[in-house]
């Protein structure tokens, strides 16, 4: 008897101290928590977050303020069972599988570079943007990012020429160019102007016949801004697309006489296109909280992120406004310096 006695408590000894070290065990899971909150029209150890140069700038009170999130784990730096079902239990955390932020097939080094080269299309995109709802005109050229092997375009072209004409006719643009390539039949020449290095090179291929049935030379290609002054914007190492919308805001009210805020903190998260319409982010819910403890009056959110708001732990702790398009935001900006209240704006109700 007193045998089986001491074999049952050393069993379940064992069977505590195996839980107890499981909970302290590497699993594949992420943490994100509330991130950092950024002033775009303010300024971080002394230097201005938006630079214009080459054009009037201005500087104004209130805070136009992009949030982000922080996430805790990853390969290498893996999360214990303890501290994700802490995370699971807090308000103000999310649990995500790893393959949620970094992908299995893809390097660490793939993932920053992605994250980077997102965060600078955005500032292109909100810089295109605004100018676009300012009535700034700028350029935009057709940029080749890609050869295909055995078509008439190898050996010929590069990526990073920058095509200014077909056939001696002027193109603006990406969709420009591939309509004036493929408005031909298949085995007809084409003459491209292409800027390489400085130096205006004009090249002339035979086309050939994509899978449809069209014109082509076999390039990729993308649009390139050139607008008439620089526009920098330095947030270290935070990457992403998601802070486009508040850029786009950021710089706008760089650009204008009178401030957009009217003194007000606003925050907000969504990515942006030169056209100005607003995307859905991840995170909103972890940003939110990110928004409130910055002491945002408002908060400015795509539609189709307005339900994740309600699941927030910052949920009815700020007005939170609903935006499709950069004008949107600008419109509920100058409701907001004009005294409205949040009845007067766009604000996101629950489903």
């Amino acid at each position: 008897m007193f045998r089986r006695a001491m074999t049952l408590i050393v069993a379940s000894a064992l069977l505590v101290a195996l839980a107890a070290g499981g909970m302290f065990l590497p699993v594949p899971y992420l943490v994100a928590s509330p991130g950092i909150a950024l002033n775009t029209i303010g300024e971080v150890e002394g230097e201005q977050v938006i630079r214009v140069e080459g054009e009037e700038s201005y500087q104004h009170d209130g805070e136009l303020t992009m949030v982000t999130v922080q996430y805790a784990g990853g390969p290498g730096t893996r999360m214990d069972m303890f501290t994700v079902l802490s995370a699971w239990l807090s308000p103000n955390q999310a649990v995500l599988p790893e393959e949620a932020l970094f992908p299995p097939d893809r390097s660490l080094e793939e993932i920053s570079e992605s994250q980077n080269l997102q965060m600078d299309d955005s500032q292109t995109a909100a810089t295109a943007a605004a100018l676009n709802e300012m009535g700034v005109d700028y350029q935009i050229q057709s940029v080749v990012v890609g050869v295909g092997e055995g078509m008439p375009a190898e050996g010929e072209l590069e990526d990073g020429d920058l095509i200014t004409e077909v056939d001696g006719e002027p193109v603006d643009g990406k969709e420009e160019t591939v309509e004036q390539v493929s408005g031909r039949e298949p085995g007809d020449p084409v003459g491209l102007t292409v800027l390489r290095d400085g130096e205006t090179e004009e090249l002339s291929l035979t086309t050939a016949e994509d899978e449809e049935g069209n014109a082509v030379v076999g390039i990729m290609i993308d649009n390139e801004m050139k607008f008439p002054f620089d526009v920098e914007i330095a947030v270290g190492e935070i990457g992403g697309p998601s802070a486009g919308m508040m850029f786009a805001l950021g710089i706008t009210d760089r650009l204008s006489a009178e401030g957009l805020t009217g003194g007000h903190t606003i925050a907000g998260t969504g990515t942006i296109d030169p056209n100005g319409n607003v995307g859905g982010v991840s995170g909103v819910e972890q940003k939110m909280v990110s928004a409130v403890q910055k002491g945002a009056e408002y908060f400015f959110v795509a539609e189709e992120n307005c339900p994740h708001t309600f699941q927030s732990a910052a949920s009815g702790q700020v007005d939170v406004v609903k935006v499709d398009e950069l004008g949107d935001a600008l419109d509920a900006l100058e409701k907001i310096r004009a005294g409205a209240g949040p009845g007067d704006l766009p604000i996101c109700e629950p489903n």
